[in-house]
């Protein structure tokens, strides 16, 4: 094998793992944004529960002063029926007393349906809460991983940056540009020609392209994809 493939096995070999590094660091920011959304909706549930509980309290309250409001009225209209001499103003007295009544009967049955409404809530108001406190804990421990391996990889890629160097310096340039090109555009720049095969396209070459790779003399590139070829196990 040539010297120059050798060298270029390993560069590409280090490439492939700075490509991989990157596109994980890549995905980070979204892997952050999704827990933290997670976070943001188990509170927003604990959060809209705990409000249909306070919006229900507060119409039972407000319920609980129409019914005392309306027996100040059945308390008022009493008293003018003690007042009254006519027989006509004591009976409509009579029948807007039954009036209020029925309407606080209807109060009464809301109240009872809100009253249901509280119960089935507090559990329903426990269990958001106790979810929401859980996933902000798990979120926090999943986030103090992810930057961890943030820096890790972050670590990782410099180090491969820094180092690359050591491995492309006396390459010929014009190689070097191909070589860059190629693993840019193909993904893999390098590959084995095994049975007269690329391993790249998967197409036969040539039988001057296969002698030439076996012979391994000079750079030979792949007629139908243009890879760089060196010769495989076969």
């Amino acid at each position: 094998m040539l010297p120059e493939i050798e060298r270029l096995l390993i560069l590409q070999d280090r490439d492939k793992r700075a490509r991989l590094l990157r596109s994980e660091l890549k995905n980070i920011p979204s892997e952050r944004k999704a827990l933290e959304q997670r976070l943001a909706n188990a509170r927003q549930l604990a959060g809209d529960t705990k409000q249909k509980q306070r919006n229900a309290e507060v119409e039972q309250a407000r319920l609980e002063n129409e019914i005392k409001s309306r027996r100040e009225q059945i308390a008022k209209y009493e008293n003018q029926k003690l007042q009254t001499r006519k027989n006509e103003e004591y009976q409509a007295l009579n029948h807007s007393i039954d009036h209020v009544r029925r309407e606080i009967a209807e109060i009464e049955d809301r109240q009872i349906q809100l009253m249901e409404t509280l119960e089935a809530l507090r559990p329903e108001v426990a269990l958001a809460e106790k979810a929401a406190t859980e996933a902000a804990a798990l979120v926090q421990r999943q986030i103090t991983d992810l930057d961890a391996k943030l820096k890790n990889l972050e670590s990782q890629t410099t180090e491969l940056d820094e180092s690359r160097q050591r491995y492309t310096d006396g390459l010929d340039e014009d190689l070097l540009d191909t070589y860059k090109a190629l693993f840019n555009s193909k993904q893999v720049a390098v590959v084995a020609l095994n049975h007269d095969v690329c391993e790249g396209c998967h197409m036969k070459v040539t039988t001057a392209t296969a002698a030439a790779t076996r012979a391994a003399k000079l750079i030979v590139h792949c007629e139908q994809c243009n890879r760089i070829l060196y010769r495989g196990t076969d």
